[in-house]
């Protein structure tokens, strides 16, 4: 037995002995070059984007033909042509409030009546002390009467006694009984239109008991209830807010002090408000305030206002039919004033205007370094009016040909131009998409 066991095969490997196939030399040693072959894989990708034929793609947009409005865009808020607030001089309690919110009023119609018991008491008591004044000076014309009758007798009588009697002394005394007389008389009238005053000014506060309406309009808002106590002191309470007239109003906007100088009295305007999306209503600039009306914080916050930044805007008023009855007072209102028009010229990107031939050398990295140029922020700036600027226009050669323009209006996206190459419809250049080497 132990021969046949020397005598046997001796396996030559593990997988001899495990009875498994052996394994192909390429797959014993993938470990070692299959992440060799994925990085070799990699640098070329790499380096077939980043090499080419040294071509450069342009963005190109049409120059066109057409007319360039301008305009401004402010926000506000809407307001009645008219507000009247109707307050009370008038103290006491409220015995009726005769009209609500929305009612319609007419000038002169009774709105509210505050209770005059106190007021009436009050003009009582004028018009007895007007009597009183009356009859005090009945009793003081008397007395002068009868002290000038006597003055006169003494005269008489020294006068045919020779100067004998009366004494000089008895004269003088009459004398001045009827200068003390006239001054009574004198008193007792002024005491008269005094009362009279004081009985007027009572019939006065009476009357304002009873509250009317100064104008013809509508009822924005009330502030009193019946048996409210009204205590006018230094300040006029306020009972109610009157509209004059809603089929006119006024829309009130914050224009911008970059753009003040646009806006003029006479310019026609559109607005829109939340309640009514999509559709927008017709207004005219009926002034623009020359004072600011209010400064506020810019945008950068704390730190723009500790720098000293602040924005300045002035108050614009535009008038708004609302003959529909659709607009409220107090609406916020996107407006949207036109300032300008140019009229028929040829337009191009404000992109092109700023593009240089030299940008195509600049450019480095193929698809790796894209200049997109409609897409740049900086294309919200704007282009001096009356410069002279270069466009580069594409040819059908694919090379750049620079067309010399004169700028004009620009509402900051396009641009109206002036020049004798320049034709509706030329390719002009307004960035480099890919440059390949």
């Amino acid at each position: 037995m132990s021969d046949t066991i020397e005598g046997s095969a001796q396996p030559d490997s593990v997988e001899e002995f495990l009875g498994e196939k052996p394994r192909p030399r390429w797959r014993r040693w993938m470990k070692f070059w299959l992440p060799a072959l994925i990085l070799v894989l990699l640098v070329l990708a790499i380096s077939t984007c980043s090499s080419g034929s040294g071509e450069v793609t342009y963005i190109t947009e049409e120059a066109s033909e057409g007319s360039l409005d301008l305009t401004v865009t402010a926000t506000g808020n809407l307001r009645p042509t008219n507000q009247v607030t109707v307050g009370s001089e008038v103290n006491g309690p409220v015995e009726q409030v005769l009209v609500d919110v929305n009612d319609q009023v007419t000038r002169g119609q009774v709105i509210a009546v505050i209770n005059t018991e106190i007021i009436d008491q009050q003009i009582a008591q004028a018009r007895a002390n007007l009597n009183a004044a009356r009859a005090g000076l009945l009793q003081a014309q008397a007395t002068l009467d009868v002290d000038t009758a006597q003055l006169e007798r003494l005269r008489q009588v020294r006068e045919l006694s020779g100067g004998r009697v009366p004494s000089q002394i008895e004269l003088e005394q009459a004398e001045a009984s009827v200068a003390r007389d006239r001054a009574a008389v004198a008193s007792a009238r002024a005491n008269i239109e005094a009362a009279q005053a004081t009985l007027r000014a009572n019939s006065t506060t009476r009357s304002r008991a009873v509250i009317r309406a100064p104008v013809t309009g509508v009822v924005l808002a009330r502030q009193i209830e019946p048996g409210q106590t009204v205590v006018a002191s230094f300040n006029t309470v306020t009972l109610f807010v009157i509209a004059e007239d809603l089929a006119a109003m006024q829309l009130r906007v914050s224009i911008d002090e970059a753009d003040v100088g646009q806006v003029e009295a006479g310019q026609e305007a559109s607005f829109s408000v939340d309640a009514y999306p999509g559709r927008r209503f017709p207004a005219t600039v009926q002034r623009v305030d020359l004072a600011s009306g209010n400064t506020v914080e810019s945008q950068g916050g704390a730190a723009a206002a500790a720098a000293g930044g602040s924005v300045v805007s002035y108050e614009a008023r535009l008038i708004v039919q609302n003959t529909e009855g659709l607009l409220r007072p107090g609406m916020t209102a996107t407006a949207t004033i036109a300032t300008a028009s140019t009229g028929t010229v040829v337009l191009v990107p404000n992109a092109a205007l700023r593009f240089r031939a030299d940008q195509a050398e600049e450019s480095e990295g193929g698809m790796l370094n894209v200049s997109v140029g409609l897409e740049e922020q900086a294309q919200e700036a704007t282009i001096g009016v009356g410069s002279r600027q270069q466009v580069q226009v594409l040819q059908a050669d694919g090379t750049l040909r620079a067309v010399n323009v004169v700028t004009g209006q620009s509402d900051g996206r396009l641009t109206a131009v002036q020049s004798d190459e320049l034709e509706a419809g030329m390719d002009v250049v307004t960035g480099i998409q890919a440059q390949q080497e």
